[in-house]
């Protein structure tokens, strides 16, 4: 007779219940805790990974209990990926036969921006996919990706990440999709159903208000309130549980009006469970569960730290066993902490162990179809189309672009003959191999100098660094300035460096003070346009830098947010014409670099006025975004002039979007909001809807965008969420100031309370036209 727990004919709640009767303490505790191993060649060691938050332990010894995690086998270290594989498959071979129910650990990675491993696709960062406004494409992206990662044997991915951008200097602005709760929400949930369909669980990061610390320093505390946390922090997070169906989410850092998030009862269990009906896991971020403890001091001991963490709701300590070890262990038996919470993370932990078949008794470790590949052809491809999607012109007034094919061009900047410059903090080159001196990067990356001459073989191109990305060498600017003399146009490659913790100019720990270009940067500019020769600047960041210094002496501003292993072939192609770029700005671009933090959801006391000398306008706004072709908005049409806030009716707005030009081009016709008087201050305007539309000449499509009253709702004086009747304005836009049609209609009836089965899109509907 099959063992209960072991038969796959009963729900996987019974079969955990009867596998939870048979576990000691000890053992049920092993399911909450991961372990950071060290992937050398033959798969035995394990080490700590940061001083002071994890002790050595006896590996064997550890896993007679069984194991709940194992942390970034492939991660770590260069490790090929059949190789990688074989050793993933040892560790779990050796952790099934050393407890005594043979359950496996569930593998988890990074994969930010692809999977963080050796030789494995670097897609371009999520600042990159915002800027595509096209979540089709971030969906297939994210399956491709969690099809590599089920490929080698791993389970879940640590992403997407969904903090709403607050503060452009914040480092960690490169993994956010934008500064818009709507565009994170949608870009985001596309990805996690793509992940989440390669059988791989995705985990949302980083729950909740990461992004709004304060003066954007990295683990600062938060001091958003409670109609913030409701109308931008939270609804990206809500979008990728309903409609992603992200079955992992993981506790941020920070700690908001005192309260850290990873002892924070009231966000971790009675929102995000009670409320929102989430039953996955909740895990740490890495030390998170001890910074308890020793950064926030909330608790006084790691058992202390253990107790508030479980009774807030985490589940899964990671990346280690520091607090969920031993210190629970022992609190338990000392009757401090109730065995029930450990039975209650133990339970969730082990149900989606079953639905992953690890308790299935014929469960192998060695994937049916290990890669040998991880960067195959059909991912570069789509690597380029994602950088092709995501380059926004920013400007390009005197029609210098595209670039002629036989023109002198000096190509001149630090991030111009560099491969580095293409990727983000989480890529695997950036992440891990600065660690490892002298090892290959693993895949190919054409830099930006590398694929203008491959794009431009007739024209005339010269090279000069100019200077560092950071640092204050001006050495190099006599030749740069030189060899811009010489040409007919001059491409200026600036931008940032990722890296972590203060060593990059971008990526997590990397905050700028304020948003000038990095080092001499803005000073080599100058002297660029100094020389008179027409300046091309392309700006390959990770966050928006202050560009008003500039404007009207430039030629053309390009726009690329680090765009991955394909994202020299992609700009260089925007720059020669084979590309008409179509990207959007996904965060504003601000004019001077002072005066933030600042993004476009302002109420209007936010917005230029005479109480102060400091105009926070962006020079380029949200939604903004330039293209070699052009598109006539045409017949807007609006449906009556009321709905009812009961929701029974709603609102269509429609307009006719055609080609005008003489080349195939993407339009993004934008919806936004406008609540002109409400009982608590409103965003001027907000994003409620979108969609991509490409075009060849000449063709037209019709857009319909089906208002329902849901999407007005917003956190009122008590921090419910309500419909509130009103009149209110629907602008179209090709970006948040340009606005091309404005729809004014009334909600009629009374206040309504909306909660998590509320709308959360206008419907669309798109059909072409005849020409």
């Amino acid at each position: 007779m099959t063992t209960p727990w072991r038969d796959r004919a009963l729900p996987a709640a019974e079969r955990v219940e009867d596998l939870l009767s048979r576990m000691t303490l000890e053992e049920k505790t092993a399911q909450l805790y991961g372990v950071w191993v060290k992937n050398d060649a033959n798969g035995e060691d394990i080490a700590p990974d940061e001083a002071g938050m994890t002790e050595a332990f006896d590996f064997d010894e550890l896993i007679t209990r069984g194991l709940g995690q194992l942390t970034r086998v492939f991660g770590t270290a260069p490790l090929d990926p059949a190789e990688g594989a074989k050793v993933l498959a040892r560790f779990q071979r050796r952790i099934m036969a050393a407890n005594r129910f043979g359950i496996p650990a569930v593998a988890h990675e990074e994969c930010l921006a692809g999977f963080t491993s050796w030789r494995a696709t670097a897609y371009p960062v999520p600042l990159a996919w915002g800027a595509t406004f096209d979540p089709s494409l971030v969906e297939e992206m994210a399956r491709n990706i969690g099809h590599d990662m089920a490929s080698v044997g791993v389970h879940q991915g640590l992403s997407p990440v969904l903090d709403v951008v607050r503060d452009p200097r914040w480092g960690r602005v490169e993994e956010t999709v934008g500064e818009d709760p709507y565009l994170v929400g949608t870009i985001g949930s596309a990805y996690v159903r793509g992940l989440e369909s390669a059988g791989i669980v995705a985990t949302l990061k980083h729950f909740a208000g990461y992004a709004a610390s304060v003066g954007a320093r990295n683990h600062a505390p938060v001091r958003a309130g409670v109609r913030e946390f409701a109308d931008v922090v939270l609804p990206p997070f809500e979008m990728a549980l309903r409609e992603g169906g992200a079955r992992s989410v993981m506790a941020a850092y920070t700690e908001t009006d005192g309260v850290p998030v990873s002892a924070d009862r009231r966000l971790l269990t009675e929102l995000l469970r009670d409320d929102w009906g989430f039953t996955g896991t909740v895990v740490s971020d890495y030390f998170g569960i001890g910074f308890l403890e020793t950064n926030h001091r909330v608790a006084g001991s790691r058992a202390e730290a253990a107790h508030a963490a479980l009774a807030a709701g985490v589940d899964v300590e990671l990346p280690g066993l520091r607090c969920y070890g031993e210190p629970l262990v022992a609190a338990v038996r000392a009757g401090e902490v109730p065995e029930s919470l450990v039975d209650l993370a133990a339970r969730r932990v082990l149900i989606q162990k079953c639905e992953l078949g690890l308790l299935d008794e014929d469960w192998s470790p060695e994937p049916p179809t290990p890669a040998a590949d991880l960067d195959p052809p059909r991912n570069r491809a789509l690597a380029r189309r994602l950088a092709e999607e995501s380059v926004v012109l920013l400007d390009n007034p005197d029609a210098v672009l595209p670039l002629a094919l036989d023109l002198r061009i000096a190509v001149v900047g630090p991030r111009a003959d560099d491969p580095l410059a293409m990727l983000g903090c989480y890529s695997f080159p950036s992440h891990v191999l600065p660690a490892h001196p002298g090892t290959a990067l693993g895949i190919e990356i054409p830099t930006v100098l590398e694929s203008l001459r491959t794009e431009l073989p007739d024209a005339k191109i010269t090279y000069a660094t100019g200077s560092t990305v950071d640092g204050g060498d001006t050495g190099g600017f006599p030749e740069a300035v030189a060899r811009a003399s010489e040409a007919d146009v001059c491409v200026a490659v600036l931008g940032d460096r990722a890296g972590l913790f203060g060593r990059g100019t971008s990526g997590e720990g990397c905050d700028a003070e304020d948003l000038r270009l990095p080092g001499v940067q803005a000073k080599l500019l100058d002297a660029l346009v100094a020389t008179g020769t027409p300046v091309v600047l392309l700006l390959l960041t990770g966050r928006p830098y202050a560009l008003g210094r500039w404007n009207g002496r430039l030629a053309a501003t390009v726009q690329s947010f680090f765009p991955g292993e394909e994202g020299g072939p992609s700009v260089a192609g925007v720059l020669s014409g084979r590309i008409s770029p179509s990207g959007r700005l996904p965060v504003s671009v601000p004019d001077r670099p002072g005066g933030q933090p600042w993004t476009y959801l302002q109420p209007p006391m936010g917005l230029l006025g005479g109480a102060s000398n400091i105009d926070p306008t962006p020079l380029y706004p949200f939604g903004h975004g330039r293209s070699y072709t052009t598109f006539a908005w045409t017949d807007f049409q609006e449906q009556g002039t009321s709905v009812t806030t009961d929701g029974d009716t709603t609102y269509d707005v429609s307009v006719t979007v055609r080609n005008t030009g003489e080349r195939a081009g993407a339009e993004v016709v934008q919806l936004y909001l406008h609540d002109p008087v409400a009982t608590v201050t409103r965003p001027d305007v907000r994003l409620i809807a979108y969609r991509r539309v490409e075009l060849e000449p000449g063709a037209a499509q019709r857009v319909t965008f089906r208002f329902h009253p849901d999407v007005s709702a917003f956190a009122d004086r008590s921090g419910r969420l309500v419909v509130e009747p009103g009149a209110l304005e629907l602008r179209w836009g090709a970006s948040s100031t340009d606005i091309r049609h404005r729809a004014t209609l009334t909600l009629e009836g009374p206040v309504r309370e909306v909660g998590p089965d509320r709308r959360l899109h206008c419907g669309t509907e798109v059909r072409a036209m005849e020409n």
